[in-house]
C-alpha cells in the first residue's frame, strides 16, 4: 500500500491531463481501465494534446509500453498462471508490480506473488480512482489548459525520468535525445520528434556491448 496509495494518487494528474488534451472524461477514464501504463498513457495524451495524430500517439505509447513486455518475460516463470488470472497478471505487470515482487529476491516465491499481486491491483484502484477524480475536477474548469494542466505532461515525464539519471552517461544520452527532439521539432508533426530519439537508445544499447 506504501506503493500502491502514492503511485495511485498520481493518476489524478493524468485524468487532467487528458480532459485539458480535449478528451472526454471517459475517454480518459478508458485510457487508465484498458491500457494501465502510465508513460504511455502521459505520452498518448501529450501528442495529441500537442495538435500531433492518433497514429504519432499509439506510436509513442507503444514504445515506452514495450518494458512492460520485459517484465513479463521475468515475472512469468515465478508467478505460474494460466487462464483468466494470466491474463489480469499481464495487466498489471508494470514498474512497481515488478520491483516491489523482485525487491526481497526470488528464492520465496510466495513473498514475490504476494508482492506482485497486492502491488499491481492497488496501483490499478488506485491509479483508476484518482484517474476519474483528475478528469472530473479538470472539467469543472472553463478551460483547464488556463490553468497549467496542460504542462502536466512534461513534469510527468520529468518525475519519470530524472531518478533513471544515476550516472554521466545516461544523462549525456538523455541531453543528446532531448537537443535532437527540439531540432526536429520545427520540422515534423507533434509526437514524431518523441519516437524518432527512439533511435538513440538503440545506438548507446550497441555501443555498449
Amino acid at each position: 500500500m506504501g506503493v500502491a496509495i502514492p503511485v495511485g494518487m498520481y493518476g489524478a494528474a493524468f485524468g487532467a491531463a487528458g480532459v485539458a488534451a480535449g478528451l472526454t472524461i471517459w475517454q480518459t477514464s478508458a485510457l487508465s481501465l484498458l491500457l494501465f501504463s502510465g508513460a504511455s498513457q502521459f505520452a498518448i495524451v501529450g501528442v495529441i494534446g500537442a495538435g500531433g495524430t492518433v497514429l504519432a500517439a499509439i506510436l509513442a505509447g507503444v514504445l515506452l509500453g514495450l518494458r512492460n513486455g520485459f517484465y513479463a518475460l521475468r515475472m512469468a516463470p515465478l508467478l505460474q498462471t494460466s487462464g483468466v488470472k494470466r491474463i489480469v497478471a499481464a495487466h498489471i505487470t508494470i514498474d512497481e508490480s515488478t520491483l516491489v515482487a523482485l525487491a526481497g529476491g526470488q528464492n520465496d516465491l510466495e513473498r514475490v506473488r504476494k508482492g506482485f499481486w497486492f502491488t499491481g491491483l492497488g496501483v490499478f484502484f488506485f491509479w483508476n480512482l484518482f484517474t476519474l477524480i483528475g478528469a472530473l475536477g479538470a472539467s469543472l474548469l472553463d478551460d483547464p489548459s488556463k490553468w497549467g494542466l496542460d504542462s502536466a505532461v512534461p513534469a510527468a515525464f520529468l518525475a519519470l525520468l530524472w531518478p533513471q539519471l544515476t550516472t554521466a552517461r545516461l544523462r549525456v544520452i538523455a541531453i543528446i535525445a532531448m537537443v535532437l527532439a527540439l531540432a526536429l521539432s520545427p520540422f515534423l508533426s507533434p509526437g514524431l520528434p518523441i519516437i524518432s530519439v527512439v533511435i538513440i537508445a538503440f545506438i548507446a544499447g550497441w555501443r555498449s556491448k
